[in-house]
């Protein structure tokens, strides 16, 4: 392999230091979909004992290269070696064989199953043809071990927490004697000591000779645990880089292939505040769920984003899920503009003209097996009912428009839904509610899991949206992008609203500070 295949900062590290071969050497890898060429000759080389990040936007080729490696797709040219030897994966299961072993952002076990038999699925040790429980909980237990975990093989999956369940995948992956872990969007669902408890681990394993492949958007956390990037963008290698040798702005211009001005800011209007004379489009007064969010009021007018700041579980989605009748409240009122509306089902708030996007995309709003034309124009379709078709040429006019106006890749509406990466499933959603024109719009976490360009795509819809009139409420766990976008701040925790400020000057440090100050203060 030259070394012009791996643009890269020269130096070396870890086990590329020490002289050890890759574990895994691909080599001009292409692959191609019909009228998309997904992978273009890229090169990519994984060491043992090592964290690598695979960056790039979402379309770049990540999630492609990393079914290449697993089985998932054949390759139409290009090597894979692992271990030194060339391999032809025939499916996950010689992949497997080979060492390679992936868990991804949605566990895939069973949570109705103890975590010893989550961890030893069909490879439970027998005796006498029937599973032999002591062995499973013993082996299982070794393995929690090595991985510095304090949970207990006999108790049930389903009682832990979603970081746990995804430690137990990693452990179930390294029982299998994986040589290379992927680990695809592992943090998407994590809190902060969750985050760190999984690094730990991650760590462990990389000290012990496991080569680690992590794919996240959170570039924080990529320049905390990773040792080296390759930098994939449209397909193409761009970038193999030692991680302390990379910035931040130097990493996303690389991703971007601009500059990272469109990311820093956005042009946009001082703090747009409400006129107290005009009617706001939606007033909540007392709206609460026992056991789920205590009373809120809120009031949302046109031409305004409010943002919902505050930690995972504070209460942000659950009200969400109030405002659009997901879940019904069983106190306060709802008005919609000036008028007391009962919102007992979503068919019922979209009648309002309310809009929403669940943070839970690919279960509750992406249909994977149809096209993208059929995604974008269900909302408008339910609104018309299911008698009333939307006649051709009104459907070609308005898929063409936000394939254009929301850059969506690729910009063919009779590509399936589930064979668009995550950024691009997430604009069609948004072109879904922007069809049926909502004075109201819901967005639960609609960045999430997707990458800087196609996020500042969004967060600049979002800003467009409101500069025409159309009220949006806001969330992400992302404090920064709150600030970025919001002309109010609602601040959550424990499921309660703790304070209410105009976002005028208003910094991460002082939504922090509220976010943590104590009942007392919050009261006083």
């Amino acid at each position: 392999m030259s070394a012009d295949a791996y643009p890269s900062s020269g130096t070396r590290e870890r086990g590329e230091a020490r002289g050890a071969e890759p574990v895994v050497e691909m080599t001009g890898i292409t692959i191609t979909f019909p009228g998309v060429r997904a992978l273009d000759a890229v090169s990519f080389r994984l060491f043992p004992g090592e964290v690598h990040a695979l960056m790039g936007e979402n379309g770049a080729g990540k999630s492609t290269l990393i079914k290449a490696l697993t089985g998932v797709y054949a390759i139409d040219a290009g090597t894979i070696e692992v271990g030194g030897e060339e391999q032809h994966f025939a499916g996950t299961a010689t992949a497997q064989d080979a060492g390679i072993s992936t868990v991804y952002q949605e566990v895939n076990l069973c949570t109705n199953l103890s975590v010893a038999e989550n961890m030893l699925l069909g490879r439970e040790p027998r005796r006498l043809g029937r599973i032999d429980h002591r062995r499973m909980n013993r082996r299982a237990s070794e393995v929690l071990a090595r991985l510095g975990l304090d949970v207990s093989p006999r108790s049930r999956l389903g009682e832990h927490p979603i970081a746990v369940q995804q430690l137990i995948a990693i452990g179930r992956a390294v029982d299998i004697d994986a040589r290379v872990l992927i680990l695809d969007e592992p943090t998407a669902s994590l809190d902060s000591e969750e985050v760190a408890k999984l690094f730990e681990v991650i760590r462990t394993l990389r000290d012990q000779g496991v080569a680690i492949l992590f794919v996240s958007h959170f570039l924080e956390q990529v320049f905390a645990i990773s040792d080296r990037m390759t930098v994939l963008r449209n397909g193409r290698l761009v970038g193999e880089h030692l991680t302390r040798d990379v910035t931040r702005l130097e990493l996303v211009e690389e991703m971007l292939g601009r500059d990272l001005e469109v990311l820093e800011r956005l042009d946009r209007e001082p703090s747009r505040q409400p006129d107290d004379r005009r009617t706001p489009v939606l007033r909540a007064a007392g709206l609460g769920r026992k056991g789920a969010l205590a009373a809120v009021d809120l009031d949302v007018y046109g031409g305004e984003v409010i943002g919902i700041a505050g930690l995972l579980g504070s209460g942000r989605t659950e009200l969400a899920r109030l405002l659009f009748g997901a879940d019904s409240a069983d106190s306060g009122t709802i008005e919609v503009h000036g008028r007391r509306v009962h919102l007992r089902s979503p068919r019922k708030a979209v009648d309002h003209k309310i809009g929403f996007s669940s943070e839970n995309r690919r279960s509750e709003g992406v249909f994977g097996d149809l096209t993208v034309a059929e995604n974008m124009l269900l909302g408008l379709q339910a609104s018309r009912g299911w008698l009333r078709p939307v006649p051709p040429r009104t459907r070609d006019q308005l898929v063409r428009k936000y394939l254009d106006a929301l850059d969506i890749r690729p910009a063919d509406p009779d590509a399936l839904m589930r064979n668009l990466s995550g950024g691009n499933q997430q604009k069609v959603l948004l072109a879904r509610w922007l069809i049926v024109q909502p004075d109201l719009l819901v967005l639960d976490e609609p960045t999430r899991g997707i990458d800087v360009g196609a996020k500042a795509q969004i967060q600049q819809v979002v800003d467009d949206l409101a500069r025409e009139g159309m009220g949006v409420v806001f969330i992400s766990a992302e404090l920064e992008e709150v600030l970025r976008l919001s002309d109010r701040l609602v601040v959550m925790r424990d499921r309660r609203k703790v304070d209410e400020i105009a976002n005028e000057g208003t910094t991460t440090a002082d939504l922090m500070a509220i976010i943590a100050r104590d009942e007392e203060a919050a009261r006083a």
